[in-house]
């Protein structure tokens, strides 16, 4: 393809060193066949020009290209907190997340070819800012983890030396929970390209980014021709989905447990929690009626305490699971057993099928950093 030649003949002029060759040569053997079917599969070779993505994407998907590092590569911004993961995969399909992503690679792709040209010199990677101020829980939502993970495998299969590298700002306490969720997409080269900067982020994004291409939001001069500080023409900050724009009622989940809950009964689940800031997640959809749920905290190791007896960590409430499909996690700062129990005790005339899953997720520990926390 033309993308084909492109792209192999961009690494062949610049790169002449044995190491390089040989990176260049194992290249074209294991991935060709794969990258050129995928570009034929998803019309890559035109997707800036014959497709848009839906409105809701538009609008509400953050993150744009803003500027250039001070080695001439473009920058492209990730803006995550003001993300609405559920409203929009209520409002869109995963393939239109999928196309949508392509297309930004493909533009960064020829932003880097023109750099290229211009500069006289090569412009193979991008510089990405994630900026991470307002992550929570509603980011751990699973079936938005797993579709992020499915445009992190794309990447890593299709563009897997577009990234020079990640500077993850601003990043909350649950940011090494979310990383967790996510680092297994991600190959060891690229992780290895992110960086973690602590509270001088302003100074360090300097270091990368000369001012005047670093919006004034970010700590440099540049502003949109309104004076904007945020450069809104260059990136969209997203925000929550209206639901005007839902197109489906829940989003399919799949389980990995069905049980059956007898009328007047109870189910406890246990689950040892040995290290600090564990995040337990779950998900849990009912067939007829409403179903209690909630999380304890044993107060005794080694036996089997009755619930009075335990610490009640997340309130048990009854939620109509059997209309709308439950999802949430609960961050455990200690060490101990904790126990999520669906309550049926208060229906003493009917059982309550469930399907549901649990996941337990650790901190990482292990993260790149610079500056200072």
């Amino acid at each position: 393809t033309q993308f084909l030649m492109v792209f192999l003949e961009c690494r062949c002029k610049f790169k002449n060193d044995f190491h390089d060759q040989i990176k260049f040569s194992h290249m074209i053997n294991v991935t060709d066949f794969q990258h050129v079917e995928f570009r034929k599969h998803m019309k890559v070779d035109s997707i800036l020009e014959d497709w848009m993505p839906p409105e809701v994407i538009e609008r509400y998907v953050s993150g744009g290209m803003c500027g250039y590092d001070r080695e001439g590569s473009p920058v492209w911004y990730d803006v995550i907190g003001p993300l609405d993961p559920k409203g929009l995969l209520m409002s869109a399909s995963k393939q239109d997340f999928l196309r949508t992503k392509i297309r930004d690679s493909e533009f960064l792709r020829r932003e880097c070819l023109r750099q290229s040209e211009k500069l006289e010199k090569p412009v193979e990677a991008i510089t990405l800012i994630y900026d991470c101020e307002g992550l929570g829980m509603k980011h751990m939502y699973k079936p938005a983890v797993e579709a992020y993970g499915e445009i992190l495998t794309m990447f890593e299969d299709n563009y897997p030396e577009g990234l020079k590298r990640v500077l993850v700002i601003k990043a909350p306490k649950i940011f090494p929970i979310a990383y967790n969720l996510i680092k297994h997409f991600l190959c060891e080269e690229t992780r290895r390209k992110i960086i973690v900067v602590g509270s001088n982020w302003k100074d360090v994004l300097q270091k990368y980014v000369a001012p005047d291409q670093l919006p004034v939001a970010y700590g440099g001069l540049l502003v949109d021709p309104d004076g904007d500080p945020y450069c809104k023409s260059k990136i969209k900050y997203g925000g929550v989905v209206p639901k005007s724009y839902y197109i489906r009622e829940s989003v399919k989940v799949q389980y990995d447990n069905f049980v059956t809950i007898s009328r007047g009964s109870d189910l406890q689940l246990e689950y040892e929690i040995l290290v600090r800031n564990c995040l337990l997640r779950w998900q849990f959809a009912g067939d007829g009626a409403d179903i209690g749920f909630g999380i304890y905290m044993k107060t005794k190791a080694g036996v089997k305490q009755k619930v009075g007896d335990m610490q009640e960590v997340f309130p048990t409430t009854r939620y109509n699971a059997h209309l709308v499909p439950e999802d949430g996690s609960y961050t455990c700062e200690e060490p101990g057993i904790y126990v999520i129990r669906f309550d049926n005790t208060y229906s003493m005339l009917q059982s309550k099928k469930i399907s549901f899953s649990v996941d337990v997720v650790l901190p990482e520990t292990h993260t790149n950093s610079e500056g200072q926390a």
